[in-house]
């Protein structure tokens, strides 16, 4: 790999600077991530924080696309400011312009949610080094989505951010289907393809666990995922807890490489992106440019 390029941003150079900021959000309030005319979405709203601050319109890159109803804890999203954008945030007071950012941000967030604010939490704001992509240079995505298997464990506190399943589900039938689809796959049957997009990926978790609460925890991790395919995994290993289908029968869809009538979305609230990992600084640059030749 290039180690070639430096890690840190420079000052004083002119030109734009790349700013990395994460953010967590509730997904219910918000048509999904992108931007859609006359729907509220998340980047939209972030975006119309950003451009009110800096008086220009500005566009965001994020790690992971999440659909309506999808929250994320652990989201990584980057732009680019000029150098002179980025020092005059602070207007002037002795304060570094990332803290100046947050502080800022976090107004005109809650100025654009009104009664929705708190809905949109950027944690944090820094110059990303150089070569850092939000998107292409994420080594992977973690997601989680929490299960309620009977009327017993259903919390209304909690319906929000649960999936109510009726039937009781065997969380070791649902770990032995879920394994034989671990390893790089073509996922075509578990996501809905996005035309000359791959549907290849490597997933690296996908396991499900009942904490002492009774909740079931599915946690499911990939370099990079298709769209719907968490939702898709979710809800046919479903079908195998159930017991309603062998284990092997997900491996056997996954070989299938098409969407039938058994393919289903599981419901979008359970879902969240925990977390997403980038290798080290100086390796940043080589990542992206790998992950851009893996995905055209």
């Amino acid at each position: 790999m290039n180690h070639q390029k430096p890690a840190a941003p420079v000052l004083g150079g002119g030109g734009f600077l790349r700013i990395r900021l994460d953010l967590a959000y509730d997904g219910g309030p918000f048509s999904g991530w992108g931007v859609q005319p006359a729907l509220r979405t998340v980047q939209g709203v972030l975006e119309e924080a950003l451009a009110l601050l800096v008086r220009r319109p500005v566009r965001v890159t994020v790690a992971g696309r999440t659909d309506a109803g999808v929250h994320a804890r652990g989201q990584v999203v980057h732009l680019d400011l000029t150098e002179e954008e980025w020092l005059g945030l602070n207007r002037g007071v002795e304060l570094d312009p990332a803290a100046a950012l947050l502080r800022r941000l976090r107004g005109a967030l809650s100025r654009g949610l009104g009664d929705l604010t708190g809905a949109v939490e950027v944690h944090r704001v820094a110059l990303a080094p150089v070569g850092f992509d939000a998107r292409f240079s994420a080594l992977w995505r973690r997601y989680s989505y929490r299960i309620a298997d009977g009327p017993a464990l259903w919390d209304p506190l909690g319906r929000a951010f649960t999936l109510w399943h009726r039937e009781p589900l065997d969380v070791g039938l649902l770990n032995e289907g879920a394994e034989e689809l671990l390893g790089l796959q073509d996922f075509r049957s578990y996501c809905k393809p996005r035309e000359g997009a791959t549907t290849i990926r490597e997933l690296q978790r996908f396991e499900f666990s009942r904490g002492s609460d009774g909740i079931i925890v599915a946690t499911v991790q990939a370099d990079a995922f298709c769209h719907n395919m968490v939702r898709s995994l979710v809800g046919s290993a479903l079908f195998v807890g159930a017991g309603i289908e062998e284990p092997g029968w997900l491996y056997e869809r996954l070989l299938a490489k098409k969407r039938d009538a058994r393919s289903v979305l599981s419901a979008p609230h359970p879902l969240v992106l925990e977390e997403v990992a980038y290798p080290s600084d100086n390796e940043l640059l080589a990542r992206a440019e790998l992950t851009r030749a893996l995905r055209t």
